[in-house]
């Protein structure tokens, strides 16, 4: 070892020189040189590798190499590392890392040595990978080395190599258990330096650390806990340190607060419901396990407590010994000092999770569970039968008349600085300015807030209920308000207390709420026969059945009020108060939970009966589509054929009567006509004619008939609008509200009407043709003569004869075709539109009944959908709930630990 010392630090020359201190080693050295070589086989190996140390320790990097060069016994590697060592001086760095390269050596030290020197090589030639794998082949291969992991250390952090910096600190830190290194992989954890790293790389590290030092250990766990919090390998880590402190004994020496805190509230995140439980029920029981073995003085009941509620839901999951331990714990006192804001807290995200999935739990159950908050005044439900003058009991405590027994509404009487009055409903509140205002409602309570200072130095609200008879006497009011009140004050007739009735409705009470006091008040304000005996009785029967319960005989009297306050008082009591008010507000968590479960239950059913039933309605408003469809193909058929019938006896008259208006035309002809012009003035006279029949005749006729024939027409949209109505009326029925209505599109008889006045009134438009202006060979040969002969006398008998047989003979047919032809033109194209027109007075129930078919497919589609992912994700609306059940439970746990303090 002291020889690898001198070779490391150049020093094995004073070997060889020893007691001539004195003496230049230069000197020295050389002598030896000159003796050795008179030797017959002399051996200068030593002294030129000695000499080659003095060189270079005078910087002399070349003498010393030329030294060195010529080494060839056991000291060659060690003369080729200083070759090296003296190459890497004079700054000939690629030389020397050569030369480092071709060394090879079975001695450890020496390799050790090469490979530092390469390190330093590769940093001063920029080859930091090369320096880095250089430096972690020392550390493999020789670890304990002097400062070789403390120079590592120096070179990964300079250069932020962080990655094998880590890996240092690890694998040291789990090598030599040096505490150091535990250190330094914390603050590079802190730093933020781990994040590519799997937790269960430091798992080695941890189970290392915990026997060395608990206190490090929970400083190493909570950093790495706060480094994958809220990341993806999150619940990896809690799985990976769960399984660790599983398998670990010997921490209930040390006083777990970090460790404890961050099991707290990682709990509490793994259960808010971000997270179904398939995917956190795997690492839940160790956790409980590990966090209950863990937890300090703070913790201590929270953990005890969530361990029994989850096993609870979960019974198989948490092993005996856990359990033993939880209940163990929970058997010693201890008090949950926000129980209540807890369990009020659990009650918003039961609700707003509700609201969030389409369930209104109703503002007035919400309400009373924000009434149970308010501990300054104890709540005192007053009830009693119909008939025994309650109000005039309440009236005269608050000192005025504020109700009377007639008012069917829950009314809360409490003190306030100024009048309020509010009416809480399902739907919300709103204020009222007087009890005058007040709607009788059972499913509202009014809360009446004023100057009372009876309730205000007493400390106390009134919940006042309707006067509870008849067969729905277990329907009253008072049994929703139960839980909202901290005792419960039966108000008795002297004259029959206690009868059957009563007797039955408070066992009734008590059967609801068992934890609820319950007391009695004889009321005889308006009685004067209320003798000491009537109170024995009373008395009596009251302590048969209700053995805690305290009797009070009220007359009204004003030296009575005090009593009876301190009798509230005895009974109600304030120094439990808010550990019942926590208790209620769970009650009302459990209440809600189970209206969810029910409702998990309707909403499946309700899905499949709403498929069910617009199925069916799809069915239904097709068949009624298309009876619409063959009511307006039958209108259609019966408005063409009535307007075609019409318009075809029309064209029948016209094509009748203008042949004969034509030949009529003939008594124009004399002998004295114009023969050469005649055939031009009959020709615009039949003209003349033919309109003055159509605007006089046949129009007027026309438009009579055609306006009949609309007011027909209407008769059947009459029929058509009928059996709309009728429709409507069984679809309305089937959807229990009015939601469809088909009208037809009575405009189009208003269009009709018009058209018919356009095409039937004032003047036709007819245009003029050529009757006798054609050629034709009989009106040519008379237009021929005419005009030829027409000057001679004696042959103007014969035209006219002539004229007047030809207009009285010829064939009028063809002109009465284009006559007619012409002035059905219009009414024609009015009777193509007669189909659309029908059309579109029933295009409005058409598209009601497509739209209803729509919306009930799209319903179908939409239930259908609601209905797969229910079945198919039955845990997206289960596991919240269970979750809900959970946290419910350890609340529980936590209320009645605290309640022991006061039983004992």
């Amino acid at each position: 070892m002291i020889i690898d010392e001198q070779l490391i630090n150049k020093k094995y020359y004073k070997t060889l020189i020893e007691g001539m201190e004195n003496v230049h080693p230069i000197k020295a050295l050389g002598e030896l040189y000159n003796l050795e070589q008179k030797e017959a086989v002399p051996e200068l190996s030593y002294i030129r590798f000695a000499q080659g140390e003095v060189y270079f320790i005078h910087h002399d990097y070349e003498a010393a190499i030329f030294k060195w060069e010529n080494i060839q016994n056991e000291l060659e590697p060690w003369a080729k590392k200083n070759m090296a060592d003296a190459y890497f001086e004079l700054d000939l760095l690629s030389s020397a890392e050569d030369l480092y390269q071709t060394i090879h050596t079975e001695s450890d030290v020496l390799k050790t040595e090469v490979l530092l020197q390469l390190f330093a090589t590769y940093i001063a030639r920029g080859k930091l990978d090369s320096a880095g794998e250089s430096i972690k082949e020392v550390i493999a291969f020789n670890p304990d080395y002097k400062n070789v992991t403390s120079l590592a250390q120096e070179f990964f952090e300079e250069h932020q190599d962080w990655k094998n910096a880590i890996e240092l600190a690890v694998n040291e830190a789990v090598r030599t258990g040096n505490l150091r290194w535990f250190d330094t992989l914390e603050s590079y954890i802190v730093q933020g330096k781990t994040k590519k790293l799997e937790p269960n790389y430091f798992s080695e590290a941890l189970v290392t650390l915990f026997p060395l030092d608990l206190a490090r250990f929970e400083n190493l766990a909570s950093a790495l806990w706060n480094h994958y919090r809220h990341g993806d390998e999150y619940f990896t880590w809690i799985k990976e340190i769960n399984h660790i402190l599983l398998h670990m004994e010997g921490g209930s020496v040390h006083s777990w607060r970090e460790l404890s805190a961050l099991y707290h509230d990682t709990y509490f995140e793994i259960i808010s419901g971000m997270h179904m439980l398939k995917d956190i029920s795997h690492l839940v029981p160790n956790h409980l396990t590990n966090w209950l073995k863990l937890s300090d003085s703070t913790h201590q009941l929270t953990a005890a407590a969530s361990t029994l509620a989850w096993s609870e839901i979960f019974p198989s999951s948490i092993g005996l010994e856990t359990i033993n331990i939880a209940e163990e714990k929970m058997s010693h006192p201890m008090i949950d000092k926000n129980g209540l804001a807890d369990s009020f807290e659990l009650f918003q995200a039961v609700t707003a999770w509700a609201r969030k999935n389409g369930i209104e739990i109703g503002y007035r159950f919400e309400w009373m569970v924000k009434e149970l908050l308010d501990l300054h005044a104890s709540h005192l439900l007053i009830a009693g039968v119909e008939g025994v003058q309650k109000s005039n009991l309440i009236n005269g405590l608050l000192g005025e008349n504020l109700i009377d027994d007639y008012l069917s509404t829950t009314v809360v009487f409490k003190d306030n600085e100024k009048v309020v009055i509010q009416e809480i409903s399902d739907e919300g509140e709103k204020e009222l300015q007087e009890c005058s205002n007040i709607e009788e409602n059972a499913q509202t309570v009014i809360l009446y807030k004023k100057p009372l200072p009876y309730l205000r130095h007493k400390r106390l609200a009134f919940i006042d209920t309707p006067g509870i008879t008849g067969l729905n006497r277990f329907r009253n009011d008072v049994f929703q308000y139960l839980q909202l009140a901290d005792g419960l004050l039966f108000v008795l007739n002297p004259k029959h207390a206690l009868t059957e009735e009563e007797l039955e409705i408070v066992l009734k009470f008590r059967e609801q709420s068992p934890e609820l006091p319950i007391h009695f008040v004889l009321n005889s304000i308006y009685s004067d026969e209320v003798t000491q005996e009537i109170i024995d009785i009373a008395a009596s029967k009251v302590n048969t059945y209700f053995p805690e319960a305290r009797l009070f005989a009220f007359s009204g009297h004003e030296d009575q009020l005090d009593a009876l306050a301190n009798f509230f008082i005895a009974i109600n009591g304030h120094q439990l108060l808010e550990e019942k008010r926590t208790a209620k507000v769970q009650h009302y968590i459990r209440k809600t939970i189970k209206f969810l479960l029910e409702r998990r239950v309707e909403m499946e059913e309700g899905y499949v009966e709403s498929i069910k039933w617009n199925e069916e309605m799809v069915t239904k408003l097709n068949g009624a589509t298309n009876q619409v469809h063959d009511l307006e193909e039958e209108k259609i058929l019966i408005a063409t054929k009535a307007f075609a019938k019409m318009k075809d006896e029309k064209r029948a008259q016209l094509i009748e009567d203008i042949p004969v208006l034509l030949r009529e035309c003939s008594e124009l002809i004399t002998e004295d006509s114009d023969f050469g012009k005649i055939h031009t003035v009959l020709n615009n006279e039949m003209n003349s004619r033919i309109r003055r029949h159509l605007d006089e005749v046949i129009m007027p006729s026309f438009h009579k008939e055609m306006h009949q024939w609309i007011s027909d027409t209407g008769l059947e949209f009459n029929q058509a609008q009928t059996f709309f109505d009728e429709m409507g009326q069984s679809f309305n029925d089937l959807y229990e509200k009015d939601k469809l209505t088909f009208a037809g599109d009575f405009k189009v008889l208003e269009d009709w009407s018009r058209d018919a006045d356009r095409m039937t009134r004032g003047s036709s438009q007819f245009e003029s043709i050529n009757i006798l202006n054609r050629f034709s060979p009989s009106q040519f040969l008379l237009k021929s003569a005419g005009k030829l002969l027409g000057g001679v006398m004696q042959n103007k008998s014969m035209l006219y004869n002539k004229y007047k047989q030809y207009i009285e003979n010829e064939d009028y047919r063809e002109v009465a075709a284009v006559v007619t032809d012409q002035f059905f033109q219009p009414f024609e194209l009015f009777e193509k539109s007669i189909d659309r027109d029908v059309s579109m007075f029933f295009s409005p129930s058409f598209h009601a009944l497509t739209d209803a078919v729509n919306e009930a497919v799209q319903q179908i589609q939409m239930s259908k959908e609601s209905l797969r992912e229910m079945r198919e994700n039955p845990e997206l609306y289960r596991d919240p709930i269970t979750l809900f059940q959970i946290k419910l439970l350890q609340l529980e746990w936590m209320t009645s630990a605290g309640n022991q303090i006061y039983q004992n």
